[in-house]
């Protein structure tokens, strides 16, 4: 496949077009190579129609932010962008190309940027948007990646994370080995990550397969989210549903994480399926739906005042377990969870409420 060269600008005109023609929209198609960041503005819809848009070998920059993204006024209520839409037709692919090996553990290092510009989407502090019927393939660490936003759509999403390991001799292969980890090529590729500050989303039919994560809810406070948290604004993540994933996850198909007393609550997951028997890019995942961490990211674990109203429905999963819980939930709800292919249904790690 023939990628052309500079992609941004391509698509930035376009951009330019539908505004200063007032129609706020922008057709993208063909193959094109990109190699910085494209800010799309308030009030506009990005139309993918059976394009194929891959980052430039060995850049550091996500594909697309919304403009305020990673500004001052984007980190004020009154900065917010609003009502932005990427709209593919089912063909339209992001793909994030060859690895340009920016990882969690060598980010802001020698030179290097953090790893949230490996994200293919970053969305920060948007009231308003909706991401649909578009393909991830081969990203380089979280794919859609949103803090601060609120009143959005995602859905019809397909993603295929890079499956490849290195082996002791230093030889790529294919399809990725629950016991053999450490040679993951590119680890915690997650699909959807809802991090501090986002609201009233709707994430439904999501498919493929992701090395980490596909759906993820982290109200956590690390270093992304001071870097992008708006003042003003509350931290938690609620009033969110989780519909129809069906995946093959190296880790979790669904996982819902807060810690250090960031409140995450008000939450349904409602039809999870475990896709990965006979996927040629993985063996076993761990969990379906992930419920907390016995494990430190933050400062404590949470309590029952702050994780709370969580509906967990039609769950299918066969993995290591369907369902893993820990820390304190109050107001749980689970129903028709299922396992199958030998799985463990429950590991209740939860403390008192």
């Amino acid at each position: 496949m023939a990628f052309q060269k500079n992609g941004y600008g391509y698509i930035t005109g376009e951009i330019e077009k539908g505004l200063r023609d007032g129609s706020r929209t922008a057709g993208i198609k063909g193959c094109w190579e990109i190699d910085r960041e494209v800010r799309i503005p308030s009030g506009f819809t990005l139309r993918l129609s059976g394009c194929h848009l891959r980052m430039a070998d060995g850049c550091y920059s996500n594909m697309f932010v919304n403009s305020g993204c990673g500004t001052p006024e984007g980190r004020t209520p009154e900065g917010a962008d609003r009502n932005i839409s990427i709209l593919g037709d089912g063909h339209a692919v992001l793909d994030g190309g060859e690895y340009n090996g920016l990882s969690e553990r060598n980010h802001l290092s020698g030179g290097l940027p953090p790893v949230w510009k490996n994200s293919l989407l970053l969305f920060a502090n948007v009231d308003g948007f909706r991401v649909s019927g578009i393909s991830c393939r081969n990203m380089r660490w979280w794919a859609l990646n949103f803090l601060y936003c609120r009143n959005g759509r995602i859905s019809d999403v397909d993603f295929c994370a890079n499956d490849t390991g290195i082996g002791p001799d230093g030889i790529p292969y294919r399809g990725l080995k629950r016991s053999r980890y450490e040679e993951v090529l590119v680890k915690n590729a997650d699909g959807i990550d809802l991090r501090q500050g986002c609201s009233d989303i709707v994430i439904e039919n999501i498919t493929g397969f992701t090395e980490d994560d596909s759906v993820a809810l982290t109200a956590l406070d690390g270093l992304i989210e001071r870097t992008f948290s708006v003042e003003g604004l509350p931290p938690d993540i609620c009033r969110v549903e989780i519909r129809n994933v069906r995946t093959a996850s190296y880790c979790t198909n669904v996982r819902l994480l807060n810690q250090g007393g960031i409140p995450l609550h008000d939450i349904l997951i409602d039809g999870v399926r475990d896709e990965s028997a006979g996927s040629p890019h993985m063996d076993r995942g761990i969990f379906a739906v992930r419920i907390g961490d016995r494990h430190m990211y933050g400062s404590r674990h949470s309590t029952g005042e702050e994780t709370y109203n969580i509906t967990v429905r039609d769950v299918r999963g066969r993995g290591d377990c369907v369902l893993s819980l820990a820390g304190a939930v109050s107001g749980l709800v689970t129903e028709n969870i299922e396992a199958e292919g030998g799985a463990k249904l429950l590991l209740d790690r939860r403390e008192p409420v």
